[in-house]
């Protein structure tokens, strides 16, 4: 199965539909309720439901997930009105169509729950028309719409310019190569920034400082330092940004500390800060280039964000 793990916790969503065809008979005996098994879509929609809940153990690569909230809904088809949704030419069909709607506080998708409860009830509404019907059918089952996770979430149509700082005395001394510094570049490589200034600076604040003054003068909408976050003697990279900040973003670093609070009791150690000079927002980020993928992990691609709002566009 897929390592999940270092996926955010989000709400997510996703809505399906599906069609079981049938005769026009047989739909008058389900308007009438006259079905020799009785009501039909209680029985379905109840299948449904458990069928949502026991997906991971049908399809392999699918990992248990908690479903927080679940509909199922059946209507008469009306060609007029399913027709773009069902995507198929539906004059002179008739059946029943199925709708479900699903909601899950997690880490993965929950489409497939979705297309899997729409399956269930329609091999169970099947099953309760077969000894009347012999032309029945099931399809298309199709996803209408998924949210969460990174699907849907476009925060820059431009990739915005983004500059990394490494503070450390070793790296600007040759004495140890920078791993963290380059982590950074990866990630964002990932979310299509593929341009980004880098340097290194020894940990001094008066440097470290000067170097940020640099490029919020040029209007870098994003500035990622790494190092000098920990407890040691010459760990003077919050103390320096700090210093210049003038809004705090706490939040952001609240994130990262959680995050890896649940991989790691000495993320507790970190003591990272985040916030605002302008337009441009300062985030320092651990020495460690585990530390560093685990904090931009817990605020990507949320973070760029901000930009929007330092320019005034409100949430």
């Amino acid at each position: 199965m897929r390592d999940i793990s270092g996926k955010q916790i989000t709400l997510r969503t996703a809505t399906g539909i599906g069609l079981v065809t049938c005769t026009a008979e047989t739909v008058e005996h389900i308007k009438n309720d006259t079905l020799p098994k009785g009501n039909m879509f209680d029985v379905a929609r109840a299948a449904a439901f458990l069928a949502a809940k026991n997906t991971y153990q049908l399809i392999p690569h699918c990992h248990p997930v908690g479903i927080d909230g679940m509909s199922v809904d059946f209507e008469v088809l009306d060609p007029a009105k399913h027709e773009n949704e069902l995507g198929i030419p539906l004059n002179g069909l008739h059946g029943v169509v199925i709708r479900s709607q699903i909601k899950s506080i997690g880490r993965t998708g929950i489409e497939i729950e979705a297309l899997t409860g729409i399956s269930i009830a329609a091999l169970t509404v099947y099953d309760l028309l077969k000894n009347i019907d012999k032309q029945l059918s099931i399809g298309p089952i199709k996803l209408l719409e998924k949210t969460g996770g990174k699907s849907g979430q476009k925060y820059f149509n431009t990739p915005p310019k983004c500059a990394v700082l490494v503070c450390s005395d070793s790296t600007f001394e040759g004495k140890r190569e920078d791993t963290s510094g380059k982590k950074i570049l990866e990630i964002l490589n990932t979310h299509g920034i593929s341009e980004v200034t880098y340097a290194i600076l020894p940990d001094d604040p008066a440097q470290i400082q000067q170097k940020i003054k640099s490029w919020v003068a040029e209007d870098y909408a994003y500035i990622f330092t790494t190092g000098g976050t920990g407890l040691g003697p010459r760990d003077k990279t919050v103390e320096a940004v700090k210093e210049i900040l003038e809004r705090d973003a706490d939040g952001i670093t609240e994130a990262m500390r959680v995050y890896g609070q649940m991989r790691t009791p000495l993320a507790m150690m970190s003591r990272a800060v985040a916030g605002a000079i302008n337009e441009t927002l300062i985030v320092t980020l651990p020495g460690s280039s585990n530390g560093v993928r685990e904090c931009l992990e817990a605020i990507m691609p949320a973070v760029f964000h901000a930009r929007k709002m330092m320019k005034g566009g409100g949430h």
